[in-house]
């Protein structure tokens, strides 16, 4: 059988992409038994919500449009009707099928049915292309679509679609597409349907959430979509500790960014702010010293601690490194020791006093300990070696303008950032001008600037930067 004979095609338009917590506002099924199409039907929803107006704008449909339109518990009945004993066909379908499942549990009322997905069978059919989405298959088929991003004429997109592969293909080879666009993607078992579907294939940050409310993991994605289903793709019926916080997540959250640098700065602010229990325990912003040698100094401690958080990285002098604990100093100075013959006893990692340190026993250290070599020669090598953990010097006169923009979504981000620190982050050139004319203070925070210079070593980040005028 090439396809199954009772086809539902279906599209759905809504408030959001959430099918938990966002409502449908239309809806349209176009009916096909044994090939031929038996039944058209298509309603507004009024979703008992506003609409947000970044929606409105995208797909047309206004507050006022389903003021009087009926609601899903009104039109529950019709919907059952028209979709009964028939596959559910849609373009990313388990987004349609979440959003409708989720109508009707609300209603205390079970709804289930297979699921097929145009996306998956067009990756089938026509593997060598690389972009799936109704946009890409208007364009590459040349499909009529007489109202793209309302429900009847997305669905009858998906008829011609059908239409087009019924001709095209041997019935074995399209039976076999079938089957692996019917396939459902891992998820937990208590994650509602539809929630990965309605993940944007767009930079962002996204949040694990248990059955109590609890925050589980925040991390971050180029693709949220890809990233998340990642997750649960590689934890499927494993014991890893992927497999353990899968079994736990009960609702996923998210937010996009205009890109990377806007997800990382994102995932930071939360991780420190809500303590999700499966992340890596979030450093605290205080207390990140560095390092400053004092020279002329004959006995240990030969450094001062210089407190760095929120302090301006401009007024830094000869700062070394930026530690969060003294283990941390310690552990960064015995590798330079062993690196370049350096003595631990004047590094003040040992204690002794005329006497040969640990080092030097070993053949690892040129013998300032034991007076074989002096204060000066041993120092001249040691200012060398902190060279090697100097903090990066900014790279431009004073502040600059870095410019993201998501091509998905369109988003744009602009972040305001001087000597490593991010002085604000805005999503319109009105309130950057806002922000360049009175800019807050510089405050070194450490995370950010690993951030910043993970972010500023793609030459490709760099043609985003705009130096300002220092005046």
């Amino acid at each position: 059988m090439p396809l199954p004979d009772s086809l539902v095609l279906i599209d759905v338009e809504t408030t959001g992409a959430n099918p938990v917590s966002d409502r449908i506002t239309e809806i349209a099924v176009l009916r096909i038994e044994r090939g031929e199409l038996v039944e058209r039907w298509e309603s507004l929803v009024n979703p008992g919500r506003g609409i947000p107006p970044l929606i409105q704008r995208l797909i047309g449909i206004t507050d006022e449009m389903v003021a009087a339109a009926p609601t899903f518990a009104e039109l529950a009945d019709a919907v059952r009707a028209r979709l009964a004993g028939a596959v559910f066909v849609a373009h990313n379908a388990r987004f349609d099928y979440g959003f409708v499942r989720n109508e009707f549990s609300r209603l205390g009322q079970q709804f289930d049915a297979a699921v097929l997905c145009t996306v998956k069978l067009s990756r089938a059919l026509y593997p060598e292309h690389h972009k799936h989405g109704l946009d890409a298959l208007i364009a590459r088929h040349g499909f009529h679509c007489e109202a793209r991003h309302r429900a009847m004429g997305d669905t009858e997109v998906l008829w011609q679609f059908a239409r087009k592969v019924r001709d095209e293909f041997p019935a074995e080879v399209l039976d076999r597409a079938c089957e692996r666009a019917m396939k459902a993607a891992p998820r937990p078992p208590g994650l509602p349907e539809g929630i990965l579907e309605g993940l944007p294939d767009a930079p962002g940050v996204y949040s694990f959430f248990a059955e109590n409310g609890q925050v589980l993991y925040i991390g971050r994605g180029g693709s949220l979509r890809a990233r998340v289903t990642e997750h649960f793709s590689a934890s499927a019926g494993g014991n890893s500790k992927d497999a353990t916080l899968a079994r736990k997540v009960r609702r996923v959250e998210w937010e996009e960014a205009a890109g990377d640098l806007a997800a990382s700065l994102l995932e930071t602010a939360l991780v420190r702010a809500k303590h999700p229990s499966h992340n890596r325990a979030a450093p605290g912003r205080e207390d990140v010293f560095g390092l400053r040698f004092v020279p002329n100094r004959r006995r240990p401690p030969i450094f001062e601690r210089v407190a760095l958080t929120d302090t301006d990285p401009a007024s830094w002098q000869d700062i070394h490194g930026a530690f969060r604990h003294r283990k941390e100093a310690d552990s960064v100075l015995r590798e330079l020791a062993q690196h370049y013959r350096l003595c631990p006893q004047r590094l003040g990692l040992e204690s002794g006093s005329n006497c040969a340190c640990s080092a030097h026993l070993a053949k690892q250290c040129a013998g300032v300990c034991v007076g074989r070599e002096s204060f000066a020669a041993h120092d001249e090598r040691l200012i060398g070696a902190l060279g090697s953990i100097r903090l990066r010097a900014w790279p431009w006169a004073g502040a600059v303008v870095i410019e993201e923009r998501c091509a998905h979504s369109g988003r744009e981000a602009f972040h305001l950032v001087d000597h490593w620190c991010v002085l604000g982050s805005v999503e319109d050139r009105g309130a950057l001008d806002l922000l360049v004319a009175d800019p807050p203070a510089r405050r070194f925070d450490l995370d950010v600037y690993r951030i910043l210079v993970r972010w500023l070593a793609s030459d490709a980040n760099i043609d985003a930067v705009r130096p300002l005028d220092p005046a």
